[in-house]
């Protein structure tokens, strides 16, 4: 059985004004999302998930969906505020989702397989992709065991400000420890940096190991899921910005023994669009791609 690809596209129309105004990165209109699906399906995946909202549903079948409506096995999800709350009486001050772990848990009806998950606007490269298919694949995955694509740190930061980053600490063998969050992470010359709160630099080496959310689970991990976002909404519930991130329900089920993550290391360059400045350095990477013979110069010319 092929895995499927869960991507996160619910916070797009938000950042794109509907999705009208996605700037391309590609020659002929390709935005980042293309390329990822690009790679995945030479990869060997074989079902690609959209997790969007209703209000954008037309505009991203238009724009996005479309394309891949006679190429793959495509199905949608929809994470609005009141997706799998039960009988939660929903905030009235709530004005968005719950978070990345929610994200992934309105996918469980129509997710029966191993499945991968990336974010929407990411792109992770076309070695990412074939190693997390080869995981998924090939009897690794299983109840007990998931994966994270782990990526060298130096090779997702940005040239124009500092970003968030979770840096992996892993064990001899591979498997992930935890992730610590770190809020302030810049380049500092070829090595990097982090602020703390107090405002003090720590150094860092820039081969640190950051997870940059492309994971591989077993189906079974909805249904932990879906046991820790009961829990979350009767602790966290009515604080209108609390949200359930991938990386916090991992990093409980490796506490608690549950299950296990394989860090799966690549030395694909990640990039998005922090900053403005940002752009032109993506499509930049995009051409570079396309003139070395890694992407076609029109993705889905038919």
């Amino acid at each position: 059985m092929k895995p499927t690809l869960l991507i996160l596209a619910a916070g797009m129309g938000s950042r794109y004004g509907g999705l009208k105004q996605i700037d391309p990165v590609g020659p002929n209109g390709e935005i980042i999302i293309d390329y990822s699906i690009y790679d995945a399906l030479r990869a060997g995946f074989g079902k690609l998930v959209f997790v969007i909202r209703h209000y954008f549903e037309d505009a991203f079948k238009e724009k996005i969906g479309s394309k891949f409506d006679n190429a793959v096995e495509t199905a949608y999800a929809y994470q609005e505020m009141n997706a799998e709350i039960g009988d939660f009486a929903l905030p009235a001050v709530r004005e968005k989702p719950w978070g990345t772990g929610h994200a992934i848990l309105v996918g469980k009806d129509v997710v029966d397989e191993p499945f991968a998950v990336i974010n929407a606007d990411d792109y992770y490269g076309a070695d990412s992709f074939g190693i997390m298919a080869d995981f998924l694949s090939n009897g690794r995955v299983s109840p007990a065991e998931y994966a994270m694509i782990g990526f060298k740190l130096r090779n997702t930061l940005s040239d124009y400000g500092s970003v968030a980053r979770g840096i992996c600490n892993c064990d001899e063998h591979g498997y992930l420890r935890e992730v610590v969050e770190r809020t302030t992470v810049e380049k500092n010359g070829h090595a990097a940096r982090y602020i703390d709160e107090s405002g003090a630099p720590h150094a860092l080496t820039g081969d640190e190991i950051v997870s940059m959310n492309l994971w591989g689970f077993h189906p079974s991990f909805f249904s932990h899921l879906s046991q820790e976002f009961a829990d979350f909404l009767k602790t966290r519930g009515h604080d209108p910005r609390a949200e359930m991130f991938i990386p916090s329900v991992v990093d409980k089920l490796i506490q608690s023994r549950t299950a296990a993550v394989k860090v799966l290391p690549t030395h694909d360059t990640w990039f998005g669009v922090t900053y403005r400045q940002d752009m032109p350095i993506a499509r930049r990477r995009i051409c570079e791609l396309i003139d070395t013979g890694v992407y076609p110069r029109s993705l889905w010319q038919t």
